[in-house]
């Protein structure tokens, strides 16, 4: 079994690493970004509660954005393993995430956390905008994206570390390289914490 997450900040990444490791390891990549753009794109309840959040670049509140990663979780798809991307966010976040996986007799295998420069953050950030006409990825949101990862969601690798989880990796090169280098991460044993 493989449970993984992914992080780094907005434009590190995460998503097309997520999509080619899941592959590779053969587990789902859950990312709670894409599942709230499509319930907004669908126009779903869900969507309606989220979209007021992602508009501006705000986090979508803990107790929505938990109840929607249960309910992933217990899919049977991921009863083999899971990869995911955006999520836990915050401290509070990971003490559900710890809750539910224990529920569940488990925990997390590795967190993999992907290094980049800002400017070259916000480079890709504006590219994928314009290649994808994502409203959400204006520069006054990528702004506001990168001061609440700083602020929020920075401090979840410390408690990660403690654990004996983390794996830093470089996020800039060719997908292929990043690629390589999250698998060779991933195959490493966790570390004695």
């Amino acid at each position: 079994m493989t449970r993984l997450l992914i992080m780094g900040p907005p434009g590190a990444g995460k998503g097309t690493q997520a999509d080619l490791v899941a592959k590779r390891f053969a587990v789902p990549a859950i990312s709670t970004g894409d599942i709230f753009r499509s319930n907004i794109a669908n126009e779903t309840d869900l969507g309606r509660q989220v979209k007021p959040y992602l508009g501006p670049g705000l986090y979508v509140p803990d107790e929505l954005t938990n109840e929607v990663v249960r309910d992933r979780l217990l899919q049977p798809d991921v009863a083999d393993g899971f990869l995911l991307d955006g999520y836990p966010r915050t401290l509070a976040q990971v003490d559900f995430l710890d809750k539910v996986l224990a529920e569940q007799g488990c925990e997390l295998d590795h967190v993999i956390v992907l290094k980049v420069d800002v400017d070259e953050v916000v480079k890709r950030l504006h590219e994928r905008a314009l290649k994808e006409g994502r409203e959400d990825d204006t520069p006054e949101t990528i702004r506001s994206r990168q001061d609440l990862y700083l602020e929020q969601t920075a401090p979840l690798i410390a408690v990660y570390r403690d654990r004996g989880l983390v794996f830093e990796v470089d996020g800039l090169g060719s997908v292929d390289e990043v690629q390589q280098r999250v698998a060779e991460a991933i195959e490493q044993p966790p570390q004695p914490h």
